[in-house]
């Protein structure tokens, strides 16, 4: 029997993880230019932290957590989302009481159990940010500034900035009540999930994706209406925000998120030439959350990014990644002798910066230079007897199809000053005193 890949999870193979790795540092240079830190998180919590923190009428708590009992009988979950996690090492670690303001981020698989689809599986990774600490609008603003910055560096185009305001606990009290008012008289008409949903979470169907709903969703009472004064002034300086960065965004009233513990500000990031599952990225601010965790009363936002997802629109949109796949040097030896030299050779051009494949079989010297054609190396370096005895190598430009012979122990130096290295050199190691 061959054994398969469980259904809902998926192998990265590597010209994918490639186009992932690419995705993962441009996340990491923008991050750190506008401050944050990395913080690596578990894979699986306590149940109760997710229950409490996401909602326990959500459909993530209800129907798609990954739950199991250890050996002692406690129940974990593997995680759905990393915010909880998140803001748990935040108060277990008590990063609030060293610095006023924290901006972390983070990268890794969350666990769903939700039907596959495209760019949607029940393992599934996500890239994210969170600012912990001040309650400023601008702080809104700048995290779509820095989610947009990012989906724009990687090239992708035509995309819409939806943004909405939840409210917060006192006004967002006030509208439930008159959306299930509203929806409760056309409660017949609306989907199964909806009419389940109606009773425990109503704010849920104006996330409702099914046909039938959606004209009700339409006529109902408009969010902004219902603010208060100040989530109304919170979210008119956000806007003003995105203005002043030159962000163009719309208002959707019934943009939601899928979390019970968004307050205020809540945005998506869409690609509509996805479908129905169109969200790149979203987010918003959270301020009751670490105090509902068991920490002080502390104002936060944040956003994620949904990695397959990304990758899926890259393909669609056709952008063109810069190849990773390719090598630096190639190293061809024929006989024993040129075979340890290459080997000692390649170990120097490494510590150099350059990517470098050594040849390990005996083949003639046309099949390793149609081995460094395939890997398009940038240069085949040929050792044999005779330039062994020589002390010298070939130096073959592979685009160029030019060849010269370079002193052995020159070599390392001529090929870095060639070729922009693909990785830093190598450190010497500090030596310790003793």
């Amino acid at each position: 029997m061959k054994i398969k890949a469980v259904r809902g999870v998926k192998d990265i193979l590597p010209a994918e993880a490639e186009k992932w790795y690419y995705i993962e540092e441009k996340a990491r240079d923008i991050f750190r230019k506008f401050g944050y830190r990395e913080i690596r998180l578990p894979i699986f919590e306590e149940t109760s932290l997710f229950v409490r923190s996401i909602g326990e009428t959500t459909d993530i708590v209800e129907k798609e957590m990954y739950t199991f009992k250890d050996r002692k009988g406690r129940s974990l979950t593997l995680r759905p989302e990393a915010t909880a996690s998140l803001v748990r090492a935040y108060l277990e670690h008590k990063i609030h009481l060293q610095e006023p303001l924290s901006k972390l981020y983070y990268m890794g698989p969350m666990f769903r159990s939700e039907r596959p689809q495209a760019g949607r599986y029940r393992q599934f990774h996500q890239i994210g940010t969170e600012i912990i600490g001040n309650a400023n609008p601008a702080l809104d603003a700048e995290t779509i500034l820095v989610a947009a910055s990012l989906l724009r560096e990687l090239g992708l185009k035509d995309l819409e900035v939806q943004i909405n305001s939840l409210g917060c606990g006192d006004c967002r009290g006030v509208y439930k009540k008159e959306l299930e008012k509203y929806l409760g008289g056309v409660k017949e008409r609306l989907c199964a999930n909806c009419r389940e949903r109606l009773g425990r979470n109503p704010l849920r169907i104006l996330d409702c994706k099914a046909e039938k709903c959606q004209e009700y969703k339409e006529k109902a009472p408009p969010r902004e209406k219902y603010l208060c004064g100040d989530c109304g002034e919170h979210f008119r300086k956000v806007q003003g925000y995105l203005g002043q960065l030159g962000i163009d965004f719309i208002i959707n009233p019934h943009l939601v998120r899928g979390l019970d513990y968004y307050t205020r500000t809540a945005f998506e990031i869409v690609d509509k030439r996805l479908g129905a599952q169109n969200a790149l990225c979203g987010g918003g601010r959270y301020d009751g959350l670490i105090e509902e965790l068991g920490g002080p009363s502390l104002p936060a936002v944040g956003f994620s990014l949904g990695l397959e997802r990304v990758a899926l629109s890259l393909s669609e949109q056709k952008v063109e990644l810069p190849d990773l796949s390719g090598i630096d040097i190639y190293l061809a030896s024929l006989g024993e002798e040129a075979f340890e030299k290459s080997f000692e050779l390649a170990q120097a051009l490494r510590g150099k910066g350059l990517v470098t494949r050594l040849n390990y079989e005996e083949r003639s010297l046309k099949a390793q230079l149609k081995s460094a054609d395939r890997l398009q190396a940038k240069y085949t370096v040929i050792i044999g007897e005779n330039e062994l005895k020589k002390g010298v190598a070939l130096l073959r430009n592979m685009e160029k199809s030019t060849q010269e012979e370079i002193k052995l122990k020159d070599l390392a130096e001529k090929l870095q000053s060639e070729i922009t290295p693909t990785l830093p050199p190598a450190r010497s190691p500090t030596r310790g005193r003793s």
